[in-house]
């Protein structure tokens, strides 16, 4: 490309030479210089042809004063970024001192100084070097303030001090570049305004702030925290906005359940978990279906058997069975889900929820030994045997049921 344009301009001048001749041939005409009584007679050819040389002189000579100085300059320049290099990689290697030490040397360059001051401010804080740190912060602010900002936000958040990082995110002229983008989403979510988090979803994957398996996961971990911050009048509006793909992940459905309860909204925060867990069985959300406060209008019961003959042997499930039957105090059953639900592998809850039921049946020694063998699950300890079961009921409790499809063909155990 520069070979041609260099053709184009050397055509160019010889063009205007012959077209200058062309036109001088027919008349050289005559120029006269007097000067203190001097007279000089030449023609207006040679006058032009002579200032020319003249400045083309001036220049070779001006171009020549320059090589030594361009010549430093290039040295300078290379031996900056060689300092760069190697403080980078000293850097890399743990080395703080000497990598702070010569990425302060090669910020000296305008051309590298920013990437050089944010890498020997890094080292600086990594050696312990808070006044270093600060000094190559102020460097940086009079040198490129975007820059220094968005440094500055970066560790005021991992300080936790998410306000502060906003305001220094503020400072930044917009478009903002995607990881500040990244770092206000999630300094907004930890300030409890998860849904403005949410908003700026899009130009997050717009500018591929994250790949998109983390993406995905940002967006799960906005949703639910804006779930579980919004208030009475906007949570069933912001449930409603969502689409169904993420209104039936657990985390989001669960968030939108404990919101629900907490506000007095307990029918949508059990349809909810209902709804998610007939589209993707989940066993953390089976058993927070199972804890939600008791409503009479809410017929979870009769949900929840529906569940049973394709998840019979779900410890999660049984201990769900046996809270529900429980909070609609028919003891008998309850105690009989609980016990299939420990007998399938139900934890510490399980235990707890049987000694409540025992409780309640006024049988305090084994609601004790229940109470107890929920603490020593807890700490890792062998439970004691609870009486009061027969060798039948003990073998009912772990048989693991005939698992049918919703067409009735039988399922291969999990």
């Amino acid at each position: 490309m520069n070979l041609y344009r260099n053709l184009l301009w050397w055509l160019a001048l010889a063009a205007l030479g012959a077209l200058g001749w062309s036109w001088f041939a027919q008349d050289m005409g005559d120029v006269v210089v007097r000067f203190r009584g001097l007279t000089y007679t030449t023609t207006l050819a040679y006058l032009v042809l002579a200032w020319g040389l003249l400045w083309f002189s001036l220049w070779g000579l001006w171009w020549l004063l320059q090589l030594p100085i361009q010549a430093w300059r290039r040295h300078a320049r290379q031996q900056a970024r060689n300092r760069l290099v190697s403080g980078l990689e000293a850097l890399h290697q743990g080395r703080w001192q000497r990598a702070e030490s010569l990425l302060a040397k090669a910020a000296q360059d305008g051309v590298v100084r920013t990437p050089a001051l944010l890498a020997a401010r890094r080292a600086a804080l990594a050696a312990g070097n808070v006044e270093g740190a600060a000094l190559h912060q102020a460097a940086l602010l009079a040198h490129d303030a975007s820059s220094a900002a968005l440094e500055q936000a970066v560790t005021l958040s991992g300080l936790g001090r998410h306000d502060d990082a906003l305001a220094a995110l503020a400072t930044l002229a917009n478009p903002l570049p995607p990881r500040a983008l990244l770092m206000q989403a999630r300094a907004l979510a930890a300030t409890d305004r998860a849904q403005d988090a949410f908003a700026q979803l899009n130009t997050l994957r717009r500018e591929q702030a994250l790949p998109p398996e983390q993406l995905a996961a940002l967006e799960l971990d906005l949703a639910a925290a804006a779930l579980d911050q919004a208030q009475a009048d906007t949570l069933l509006q912001r449930w409603n906005a969502h689409p169904l793909r993420l209104q039936q992940a657990p985390a989001v459905a669960a968030a939108f359940a404990l919101r629900a309860t907490a506000v007095g909204f307990e029918k949508q925060g059990a349809q909810a978990l209902a709804d998610a867990i007939d589209a993707h069985w989940d066993e953390a959300l089976v058993a927070l279906y199972g804890r939600l406060p008791a409503r009479p209008d809410t017929p979870r019961l009769d949900h929840a058997q529906t569940w049973l003959p394709a998840h019979g042997n779900s410890p999660a499930l049984l201990a769900t069975l046996g809270r529900l039957y429980f909070q609609h105090q028919q003891w008998a059953k309850a105690e009989s889900y609980l016990h299939r639900a420990l007998a399938q592998g139900a934890g510490a809850e399980a235990w707890e929820a049987l000694g409540d039921t025992l409780a309640a049946q006024n049988d305090s020694a084994r609601a004790s030994l229940a109470y107890a063998n929920a603490l020593r699950i807890g700490r890792s300890e062998t439970i004691l045997v609870l009486d009061g079961r027969s060798l039948r009921e003990q073998i009912a409790d772990q048989a693991v049921p005939e698992l049918r499809n919703e067409h009735g063909i039988p399922l291969l155990p999990r």
